[in-house]
């Protein structure tokens, strides 16, 4: 069950600069109580993230009789929710050409107009419902630091178009008025993105749900889910109490804790992210940094990285590079690798030199989602049980985008969501272990090979179409 109840608020604040500086709010990150007895709800939404608190928004407007319980293992935002790289983008995992495979040119363009609107979506009920979470609508700078990542950021703007994407292509002058990285030959940008404090977002939307009616119980671990039937535990691990919750409709919104609900293992695979931060940044380092005007930013590496300016100007960095763990588990100890984080500081240090003897406040982790196709998904069975997930490190804005569609599906609403290509998208369940182990850990050191390959040659990777063949894209 984790900590005990006294550590509870210490434990969760470790977990990100977020949940520390929403501490430091005077969010006493204090547990809501638990459930206490078998009840009967209308819906019951299984985790207390974002998924899980934007569908309980949009179910009270939808519907404000609804009774709504949601079942939270820790606190709200404990999870990704609570320590994701604060990227209110328009990214999905999967490329508007593999939905256009599938399903058609027009349904690849309608979700990407839906990704688009759900950022300014995100924005317009924060400031709508007093949760200031420093959003600011400054888009996403990805720079071209080599010959080879300067050919995918050309290929990359001329393909947006089909899809009614803005990214425009910068050159290496206009990039640079941006930011003074190092090394850069030009850069795409594209405004579909928001910087936020995630922190913020997720605790204050918890405070909003309470507010129109929505129980939130906390500390209160399912062990097995069904349709109309959900199982809790709650107290020590040794003795805990069971309880059961029936509803017309339980909705799973549990991402990478997923692989821990019983027959669900192979459903997600938990990898891992991680971050660092650096202190509050003096303004002759800033003005050299740049990114004033709230720009998110990355490279077109292969190996993912992301960064953010914060509010309060220090420089917030993460990254792929940890392993993905045997037999799904899931882990506090995983959350943090002192290799991958020193990793992370040596990357963000060859960006940006002027960082030389800055301190850095903050290490963190937390896993992400990813289905064996690489395609996020929500829908509804017939007999009652919905679910949404599968962002793969993208979900602080498809999260919005998967309550409206939950909402809208639970109280029958025919809305254009509905009828979005990726609402009931049935993923594969991934290999059997050992072989997935060997496959994922593979693609991470297939990512690293490739950036590799292209400093030694100059040239674009071999090395990546395997690559891309085992991520789906």
């Amino acid at each position: 069950m984790g900590p005990a109840l006294g550590d509870e608020a210490s434990f969760v604040r470790s977990r990100s600069l977020w949940l520390d500086q929403v501490f430091a709010d005077g969010d006493t990150l204090a547990p809501r109580p638990s459930l206490e007895a078998d009840t009967e709800v209308d819906v019951v939404v299984v985790g207390a993230g974002l998924t899980g608190l934007w569908t309980a928004y949009y179910l009270t407007e939808r519907d404000p009789g609804l009774s709504v319980l949601v079942l939270e293992a820790h606190v709200a935002g404990f999870g990704a929710s609570g320590r994701n790289g604060g990227w209110c983008s328009a990214l999905l995992p999967t490329s508007a050409e593999t939905i256009a495979a599938e399903h058609g040119a027009p349904a690849a363009r309608a979700m990407r107009a839906a990704m688009r609107a759900t950022v300014r979506a995100v924005g317009e009920v924060a400031a709508r419902e007093g949760i200031d979470c420093d959003f600011r609508l400054g888009g996403t700078l990805t720079l071209a630091r080599s010959a080879p990542q300067l050919a995918r950021a050309r290929t990359e703007a001329a393909a947006a178009l089909a899809w009614g994407d803005e990214v425009e292509l910068l050159s290496a002058t206009q990039a640079r008025e941006r930011t003074e990285a190092t090394h850069v030959l030009g850069a795409t940008f594209t405004p579909h993105c928001a910087r936020l404090h995630p922190g913020r977002l997720v605790r204050g939307l918890a405070r909003v749900v309470e507010e129109r009616g929505v129980r939130i119980a906390e500390r209160s671990r399912v062990v097995a889910l069904a349709p109309r039937r959900v199982e809790v535990e709650v107290g020590a691990a040794g003795a805990p109490q069971r309880f059961t919750v029936r509803a017309r409709h339980v909705v799973r919104a549990t991402e990478a804790w997923t692989a821990r609900l019983p027959g669900a293992r192979r459903a997600l695979a938990p990898v891992y992210s991680l971050m660092v931060a650096t202190e509050p940044l003096p303004a002759p380092v800033l003005e050299q940094i740049g990114l004033a005007r709230g720009e998110t930013f990355t490279d077109h590496r292969h190996l993912i990285i992301y960064g953010q300016r914060t509010a309060d100007d220090r420089l917030a960095f993460g990254g792929r590079g940890a392993p993905y763990h045997f037999a799904s588990r899931v882990e506090a100890t995983f959350d943090r690798s002192p290799r991958v984080f020193s990793a992370l500081r040596a990357t963000l240090l060859g960006m940006f030199p002027v960082l030389e003897g800055v301190r850095f406040t903050h290490a963190w982790g937390g896993p992400l989602g990813i289905a064996r196709d690489w395609h996020a998904s929500v829908g509804l069975d017939a007999d009652g049980l919905a679910w949404a997930g599968g962002y793969v490190g993208d979900g602080l804005a498809t999260t919005n985008l998967a309550g409206r569609t939950l909402a809208d599906l639970l109280t029958g609403t025919d809305s254009e969501l509905v009828h979005l290509p990726w609402v009931g998208h049935r993923s594969p369940r991934w290999e059997p272990e050992p072989l997935r182990w060997l496959g994922i850990n593979a693609g991470l050191r297939l990512a690293v090979a490739a950036d590799a390959e292209e400093r030694l040659t100059g040239r674009g990777s071999v090395l990546a179409r395997a690559l891309t063949t085992l991520t789906g894209g």
